[in-house]
C-alpha cells in the first residue's frame, strides 16, 4: 500500500507532467470508484485544468479551476500517463482525456480507490479528521502525550492511526520504531517523554529520506510514472531477515492484523 512518501512522489511526478493540462473527456468504467453521481462528476471535470497539486496524509489533492479533485489510492491505486493508442487492461477504471492528446489513466486491481469532488478551498486541518502531518510543527510531545492519555494500545497500532499522525503506514512504522529502539508491541503507556521526542524526530527523518529516494518499491507498489522508489534499500527491519546493526535474526509479530518486523536485540 502506498504510504506518505509514495503518494508524495506521485503528486510531484504528476505535477511535472500534467500541470495546466485541460480535461477534454472522462470515461468512468467502474462507477463505484466515484463518490458522486458519475454523470455529475464527468460534467464537472470536462473543461477543468489541473492547476495545483498537493497531498494530505495519503490523499492526493488536485486543485482544478473551480473545485478540488480528491483521490485516494488505497491499496493498489496507480496513475498512468499514456497515449490513446496504448492498450488498456481490465483494471483501468477511470480515464481522463487531456488537452495534449494524452490520457491520465487510473488503474486499481482491487477497486478500493476512490475519487470525489470538494470545494476549491478545503479545511485541511479537519480533512477526514486526519491527524497532523509528520512535518507539522504542531506535532510535538505535548500533542503526543495528550493523544495517548489513557490509551493502552501498542506503539505500532498508534503509529498506524491516521487520526494521530497522517501518512504513516506499515513499512515506515516498523522503521521508525527500530530507529527509536522500541518494540512494536510495547504499550504506548510505557514510554517516556524522550521516547515521544525520538518517535517524532525519527518519523520526520525517515519519511524525508524516503521522499528523497522516491518512496519504497516493495511487492505490488511501484511507481507507474517513470519513478521507482529506492528506500527499500535502506530499510533496516521491514521484511528483512538479519539486522543490519547487530546481525541478529529479525523477528515478525502480527499486531492488529499487520506484520510487524523488529530486532529483539536492538529494540527494547
Amino acid at each position: 500500500m502506498p504510504e506518505l512518501p509514495e503518494v508524495e512522489t506521485v503528486v510531484r511526478t504528476l505535477e511535472s507532467k500534467i500541470k495546466d493540462l485541460t480535461i477534454t473527456d472522462v470515461e468512468i468504467l467502474y462507477p463505484k470508484m466515484i463518490l458522486d453521481k458519475p454523470s455529475h462528476f464527468k460534467k464537472m471535470c470536462i473543461g477543468e485544468s489541473f492547476r495545483q497539486f498537493s497531498r494530505r496524509g495519503k490523499y492526493i489533492l488536485f486543485q482544478m479551476d473551480t473545485f478540488t479533485l480528491v483521490s485516494h489510492l488505497r491499496m493498489e491505486g496507480k496513475y498512468y500517463i499514456q497515449k490513446p493508442s496504448e492498450p488498456r487492461d481490465k483494471h483501468m477504471h477511470v480515464i481522463f482525456h487531456l488537452s495534449d492528446g494524452s490520457e491520465l489513466r487510473y488503474r486499481d486491481t482491487r477497486k478500493f480507490g476512490r475519487m470525489e469532488i470538494y470545494p476549491l478551498e478545503i479545511d485541511l486541518d479537519h480533512f477526514h479528521e486526519l491527524g497532523y502531518e509528520p512535518f507539522d510543527e504542531r506535532l510535538n510531545t505535548q500533542y503526543f502525550h495528550s493523544y495517548i492519555k489513557n490509551k493502552k494500545l501498542p506503539l505500532k497500532t498508534l503509529l498506524l492511526d491516521q487520526h494521530f499522525i497522517s501518512g504513516i503506514g506499515n513499512i515506515y512504522a516498523d522503521e521508525i520504531l527500530f530507529a527509536c529502539g522500541l518494540r512494536p508491541q510495547r504499550s504506548c503507556k510505557r514510554i517516556t517523554k524522550k521516547d515521544e521526542e525520538n518517535i517524532i524526530e525519527a518519523s520526520r527523518m525517515i519519511l524525508q529520506k524516503a521522499i528523497e529516494k522516491g518512496g519504497t518499491t516493495i511487492r505490488s507498489y511501484t511507481s507507474s510514472l517513470g519513478v521507482t522508489g529506492l528506500f527499500q534499500l535502506d530499510c533496516a527491519v521491514h521484511e528483512k531477515k538479519i539486522c543490519k546493526k547487530c546481525d541478529s535474526e529479525i523477528k515478525m509479530k502480527r499486531i492488529g492484523g499487520r506484520s510487524s518486523y523488529y530486532c529483539p536485540k536492538c529494540q527494547k
